[in-house]
Order: structure tokens, then C-alpha cells, then sequence
């Protein structure tokens, strides 16, 4: 199976943003909740992780995408 580590972020978790055609700007960035280090191996003797995390997407939508209320 594998094994949990600890971790931190290496400073402020950044967002990632994305100018759509339409005008949009989506900002998009993932959150880790856990890593795993497998009991598996690349073939250059490199450990294989497997990470939990949730992907966290705000947007900033022009007004005249907007459904009217």
C-alpha cells in the first residue's frame, strides 16, 4: 500500500488564472488534504505518490453573461 507523510505548503497556495473567450476570468487552484507515498517505483528508483486534493474554482463573470433575476 503505501504510507501517509506530512507536508506544507511551500508558501501561499497560488490560483492559477484563466481568461475565457467570452470575457470570463476563472481562477482555479487545488487544496491537498493528504499524500501517500506508494511502495511502488519508477523505473528511475523514483517513489510514486498519490494525492488527495480538491480543486477550488472562483470566476469572475462579465454581467452580460449573467442570468437576469
Amino acid at each position: 500500500m503505501g504510507e501517509e507523510v506530512e507536508f506544507e505548503p511551500d508558501g501561499a497556495e497560488k490560483w492559477n488564472v484563466y481568461i475565457l473567450g467570452d470575457g470570463t476570468k476563472l481562477r482555479m487552484k487545488s487544496v491537498v488534504a493528504s499524500i501517500v507515498r506508494l511502495d511502488e517505483y519508477l523505473p528511475t528508483g523514483e517513489p510514486l505518490y498519490m494525492v488527495n486534493a480538491s480543486n477550488i474554482v472562483a470566476t469572475d463573470v462579465p454581467d452580460n453573461l449573467k442570468e437576469k433575476r
